[in-house]
Parts: structure tokens; C-alpha cells; sequence
């Protein structure tokens, strides 16, 4: 059962409707105020610079190993989004796992659609590896797109025979861009995604390109080799069978994976942590998966 704190969540942005505007411009900048509403100005440091053009931000907490890295790709349906309106969640995400984390603002759809955002990603992890980071050391991390984007860059990774990390860590994604589960349905108004925004974001990011693809939809790629995953997705997800299913073939391809399904949640319920217990609940349980997937290469 969901709690009265997610009820009034939900009816509050449904009645906000944070992804309708008449504009790409309109809609950036109405998430990016949606999202900053719940937060809570953690006591983080933020550092920002640049890997290659991309831009690029540290975001650590006084308990943050800087030997531990968290590789954060932030979520938007690959259209919207960025490290400003996911700071608080990064910086959650540091405390809890007691790492530093390293979040990029990668290329966004329309203007630069598939795959673009998948080479800034795999860039950044590229550019771990040469500032003298291990592989064991970095844990990349993402919700919602960007939780896509962290399978498809270890999926791409394997392909060029990049060494892998050992861990990675998926809140919501979104797995399959034809978007067939029966969640889609069943779950649409429980949750505040909408089947109108996963049909734009899959015209937007894929600009006719075959949404079978295997780097766009994971589900569809050969998983055998992936390391250890940690999934998190809301019992009132529509996206929840993809996740299902996605679960369901790692599985079946030797990949050690965790699914956590939280009863009740919506889409990335870790985003309103400081609305709703079970956001920073979440986040916790993420953060005990991440320090026993560092703490052994220390």
C-alpha cells in the first residue's frame, strides 16, 4: 500500500503537470523548477569543470571516500534534465554510499538525438579511467533515462573490450523504447509518466532510428558478461514489466542482478526523498548495495 505522503505527491503533480509545455525550452526549464522544489540544499561540495565539452560536476559529502566513485547519469527521458535538478539526489546518493560522485550533463534530444548521449557517457567513464581510477572503483550509476544509459554504456563498454566495473545501479529505467509492458496500462494513473511523454521521448531521442537497437533498448541486447546491477522500480511504475522482463533475461544470462520492487512507488520516488520516507528509504538501501560492491578495493 502506498502511504498518504505518495497520494498527495501524486495528485500535487498531476495537477502541476510538469511535462506539458507548448515548447523543448518551455519543458526544460518547467522540470528543471519541478524537480528543484524538493530540495533540501544537503550539505554537499559542488565542483564543476569540463571532460572534453561536456559539462561535468564532483559532488561530495563530509564522509566521501575519494577513491570511490559514483558515476551518475541523470534522468529526463533523454530530452530534459540535468545535474542541477538531481543535485539532492546526488548528493543523498554520496552520503549513503560514502562516495564521491562524478554527474555529467550529456548531449539532450532533439537537438542531438541517439547516440549521443550514450558516447558523452561513455566518454566520462573513459576519462575515470585515464585520470588513473580503476575499474573496481567506479560504480556507474543512473535514474530513470538514465538508468538506460548506464546499461547501454557497460553494454558498449564489453563491445569495445573495455574493461568493465564491477557494480552499476539502475532507479527506474526505462529498457525497452517500444514500450510494450502491460504496466503501461494498468499503471497509468497511478503513476505521473504519462503513455503521451514515452512515445515523445522515443520520437525525440531515436529520430526514426530503429528502437530495437539494443544499445537504445537494453532488453534487447545480449547481457551475458554485464556485472552486478542493482535495479530499483516502483510497484506503480508504467514502466515496471520492461523492468520485469529485463530482470527476468539478466537473469537468465548469468548476470548477477538485484531487483528491488517498492510497493506503491511511482517513477523515481528517489527524486522526492525529502517529501516521502520512502525516497530516502531507497536511497539507503541503494547506498549499503554500492559500499559492499567498493568497499572490497580499498
Amino acid at each position: 500500500m502506498s502511504s498518504k505522503a505518495v497520494k498527495r505527491l501524486l495528485k500535487n503533480i498531476k495537477e502541476t503537470n510538469p511535462l506539458a509545455a507548448d515548447s523543448i525550452e518551455e519543458l526544460r526549464a518547467k522540470f528543471e523548477k519541478f524537480y528543484l522544489q524538493f530540495h533540501t540544499h544537503q550539505t554537499s561540495n559542488l565542483n564543476e569543470f569540463k571532460i572534453n565539452d561536456i559539462p561535468s560536476f564532483w559532488i561530495s559529502s563530509p564522509n566521501s571516500d575519494e577513491n570511490k566513485i559514483l558515476l551518475f547519469f541523470h534522468g529526463g527521458g533523454f530530452t530534459i534534465g540535468s545535474t542541477k535538478d538531481h543535485f539532492d539526489l546526488c548528493a543523498r546518493l554520496s552520503r549513503a554510499s560514502e562516495a564521491r560522485v562524478l554527474s555529467i550533463d550529456y548531449r539532450l534530444a532533439p537537438e542531438n538525438p541517439f547516440p549521443a548521449a550514450l558516447e558523452d557517457c561513455i566518454a566520462s567513464y573513459n576519462w575515470l579511467l585515464k585520470e588513473g581510477f580503476e575499474p573496481s572503483q567506479i560504480v556507474p550509476v543512473g535514474i530513470s533515462s538514465g538508468g538506460t544509459l548506464v546499461i547501454s554504456t557497460l553494454l558498449s563498454l564489453r563491445g569495445q573490450g573495455i574493461k568493465l566495473p564491477h557494480a552499476s545501479c539502475c532507479m527506474s529505467p526505462a529498457v525497452d523504447l517500444l514500450f510494450e509492458g502491460d504496466s503501461v496500462n494498468y499503471n497509468e494513473r497511478k503513476d505521473w509518466v504519462t503513455k503521451g511523454r514515452l512515445s515523445s521521448v522515443a520520437i525525440n531521442y531515436l529520430a526514426g532510428q530503429d528502437p530495437k537497437q539494443p544499445l537504445a533498448s537494453p532488453l534487447y541486447a545480449d547481457l551475458r558478461g554485464l556485472p552486478s546491477l542493482m535495479i530499483q522500480v516502483g510497484s506503480h511504475e508504467i514502466l515496471l514489466d520492461d523492468n520485469l522482463k529485463f530482470y527476468t533475461k539478466a537473469k537468465e544470462a548469468g548476470v548477477d542482478v538485484t531487483l528491488e520492487i517498492w510497493d506503491g512507488m511511482l517513477h523515481c520516488w528517489q527524486v522526492f526523498a525529502s517529501e516521502i520516507p520512502e525516497g530516502q528509504q531507497a536511497i539507503e538501501s541503494m547506498g549499503k548495495f554500492l559500499k559492499a560492491k567498493l568497499s572490497p578495493f580499498e
